[in-house]
């Protein structure tokens, strides 16, 4: 059964009865095996509450294609609402692991959280799939048998836009981004593959939606391009406040796929229309398993297409199906569900790829431009391919082999 944190706000219908059915599936069939046990972070509140939404979905859409089974066994969620807080998060995850004694763990949407729990995960040997966060310092000398950034490394994304910013030519750029690690990351990978001129980095307070004092900065710098990385609710702020300046008619504004995704252009709208971004995942990216889950997506959610945050969550419970079963259906062997882990050998909406020594994965980044579809309908669409089997930036220092 699932234990929904006190501070749990109650989770959507849709997931919630799958939850439950999963639940009563495992007491039906407890007497023939013990059911696999996930802890699932849901970070439907706090400053990841948007991001953690359409991670939500896309968790729900896989777990109800999949009949509440992972490899064929029952399973047990046990699923909290971790809002956002390192401290919060941790707590919540020592209990899982203590009282709830989960198999593995999937969640949550930010870096400073994954950073916070994953020192507990890896003691308890505690697969742990991070859906969402990729930050550095578990890529390089700090990596572990134990965790596999099934979607990206922070930098890649940003490496990507720092590439296609060369390649466009612009000669003077300003960085933004939050002060906490995944922002520190972005700008760093931006400036990996960018060789023009950064007139000036700017670091914002996690959270904040009022940009008053940054666009005064840009407006006296005079650069020819911003790049930015301000996930959810910032970059909505952001965008709808640069454009409202004027600021937009001087200066091209380039970003990675998380402050440019379905989530964002639903609450901006046609003022993103021609706003570049970079991403591992388009949802016209041309592959079968990606066709597959855009159209049940779509069916599910009201015709709604869905962001980078859904697909990855969709991938991170087809990682687990395709390990509990490789693995003989034995959650609790971890060293057997690591291995298969490794393999990455199932579906992706991404296409195959394949992980570094550092369990963070070599894939394509992707230019895509907002615009519009065939039927008006403001959207992302695939450009090109940026980078091609891009490995991250730290896997060299991951003693891991």
């Amino acid at each position: 059964m699932s234990h929904p944190s006190p501070k749990s706000p109650a989770l959507p219908r849709t997931l919630l009865s799958l939850l439950l059915c999963g639940a009563a599936l495992g007491g039906a069939a407890s007497a023939m095996a013990a059911p696999v046990k996930v802890g699932l972070a849901l970070d439907i509140s706090g400053p990841f509450a948007a991001l953690g939404a359409e991670a939500r979905d896309g968790f729900a859409l896989g777990i109800k294609q999949l009949g509440g089974k992972l490899g064929g066994q029952d399973v047990e969620f046990v699923q909290a609402d971790m809002a956002g807080s390192p401290d919060q998060a941790k707590q919540l995850v020592d209990r899982m692991i203590q009282r709830d004694k989960i198999d593995i763990f999937s969640g949550p949407i930010g870096s400073n959280v994954a950073l916070a729990v994953g020192p507990t995960l890896f003691n308890a040997k505690v697969p742990y799939l991070s859906a969402n966060a990729g930050p550095s310092q578990f890529a390089g000398a700090q990596c572990n048998a134990y965790f596999f950034g099934t979607a990206y490394q922070n930098d890649q994304f940003h490496e990507a836009a720092g590439k296609f910013a060369q390649d466009r030519g612009f000669k003077k750029t300003v960085l933004i981004a939050p002060n906490y690690p995944a922002g520190k990351d972005a700008l760093g990978g931006f400036k990996r593959q960018f060789k023009g001129q950064v007139a000036d980095e700017l670091y914002t307070k996690l959270g904040q939606i009022d940009y008053a004092a940054e666009l005064a900065q840009l407006r006296a710098a005079k650069p020819d391009s911003i790049y930015f990385f301000l996930p959810g609710a910032m970059g909505i702020n952001f965008i709808k406040q640069f454009v409202g300046a004027g600021l937009s008619k001087d200066i091209t504004l380039v970003t990675s796929g998380f402050s440019a995704d379905e989530d964002v252009i639903g609450a901006v709208g046609e003022p993103m229309l021609g706003l570049f971004n970079t991403s591992h995942w388009a949802h016209d990216l041309d592959n079968a398993a990606n066709k597959a889950f855009v159209a049940a997506f779509r069916k599910e959610y009201n015709g709604r297409y869905p962001s980078v945050y859904a697909a990855q969550a969709y991938d991170a419970i087809l990682a687990m199906d395709a390990a509990v079963k490789q693995s003989g259906g034995n959650a609790q062997n971890r060293e057997a569900v690591v291995a298969a882990l490794k393999k990455a050998n199932y579906a992706s909406t991404r296409g195959s790829f394949k992980y570094a020594n550092n369990h963070y994965p070599v894939e394509n980044f992707y230019l895509r431009v907002i615009g519009k579809d065939a039927q008006g309908k403001v959207t992302n669409k695939l450009i090109n391919t940026v980078l091609t089997n891009y490995g991250d930036s730290y896997a060299d220092k991951c003693p891991l082999k």
